[in-house]
């Protein structure tokens, strides 16, 4: 049987991104997305619903949402839903559904957090090939995957120079 489990959001930050180093050091970073829809009922009135998201980034992806991310941060992801499950302590039994980040783009510029523009738009991700990909406008970069880290060190970070902002 064919499955098929992807997910593409728009939409704001609703909290500062919330991030922990797992003991095998790995960034786990929390985020709430805001994805608000406009339409017209049958009778003409306009309204507007917002759905929240809980979404979860890993590893590299999850330490430049961090850093460069902001509640109220507009921000484009691509990923897939993923069914939590667990028992309270009174014993009843709880689910949620939420996204786990595979990419993501940067959406607006620096100081623009309230406009949904395409002025300093970027993208981080890692594509099929296992790249890590960060690219502005106007070039494009790849380096392995598994050298990101050292790339990106707290003494020597040049993720500045790759972001267009």
């Amino acid at each position: 049987m064919a499955s098929f489990n992807k997910v593409i959001l728009l939409g704001n930050l609703t909290r500062d991104p919330e991030t922990r180093v797992t003991a095998n050091e790995l960034t786990i970073c929390k985020l709430g997305l805001a994805v608000s829809r406009a339409y017209s009922t049958r009778d003409g009135e306009r309204r507007e619903e917002t759905t929240f998201v809980d979404v979860d980034a890993f590893g590299r992806q999850a330490e430049v949402i961090t850093k460069y991310l902001r509640k109220g941060s507009p921000i484009m992801i691509e990923g897939r839903l993923r069914l939590d499950q667990w028992e309270t302590s009174d014993g009843q039994k709880r689910n949620k559904l939420c996204v786990v980040l595979e990419n993501f783009q940067f959406v607006g510029g620096r100081d623009d957090s309230s406009s949904g523009g395409h002025s300093g738009s970027s993208s981080s991700s890692e594509n099929s090939d296992g790249y890590e990909q960060s690219s502005p406008p106007t070039r494009q970069s790849k380096a392995p995957a598994s050298s990101a880290k050292s790339d990106f060190s707290a003494d020597g970070d040049t993720l500045d120079e790759d972001v267009p902002f």
